[in-house]
C-alpha cells in the first residue's frame, strides 16, 4: 500500500521540532508519534488523526472528515482527513494541533522495558 510521500513531508516538518516526536513505519504509511502516543499517521493520501472522544463527533460533522475504520471498525477518537480537507499547510495544521493538544494531554508512557534475550539452545547428549 502507497503513501503520498509529499504528505510524510509536510508533516514531517511541522513536527520534527517536537522533541517528543517519534516517527514509525505503520499502515503502510508512517505513524507520528508524541511521548510514544499515536498521535497521526498517513493511509494511503487520507491523514489519519487521534482527536480524541470528546472532540470526535465535532471533527466528524467537518468537510472531508470522516470515521476511521481500518480494521473494519469505527475506531472512537480516530478520524481520516481526505487529501481534499488538508491540501492548504493552514488545514493540515489546524488537524495536526488537534491531535497534538489531545494526545499531550494524556500521561507520558513510559519507556519499553527491553526484551530478554533468549537463551542459546544446549544440545544433550
Amino acid at each position: 500500500m502507497a503513501y503520498d510521500e509529499h504528505l510524510a513531508q509536510r508533516i514531517t516538518d511541522y513536527l520534527i521540532h517536537r522533541p517528543e516526536l517519534d516517527i514509525k513505519k505503520m499502515f503502510g504509511g508512517y505513524c507520528y508519534m508524541l511521548n510514544r502516543h499515536m498521535c497521526c499517521g498517513i493511509v494511503k493520501d487520507q491523514l489519519m488523526g487521534r482527536v480524541g472522544p470528546e472532540f470526535y463527533e465535532e471533527a466528524l460533522a467537518k468537510k472531508h472528515v470522516s470515521e476511521m475504520d481500518f480494521t473494519g471498525r469505527s475506531m472512537k477518537g480516530m478520524i481520516y482527513v481526505s487529501a481534499q480537507g488538508i491540501e492548504q499547510d493552514a488545514d493540515l495544521h489546524y488537524w495536526i494541533d488537534r491531535c497534538s493538544d489531545f494526545v499531550l494531554s494524556l500521561p507520558p508512557k513510559p519507556p519499553k522495558k527491553p526484551k530478554p534475550k533468549p537463551k542459546p539452545k544446549v544440545k544433550k547428549k
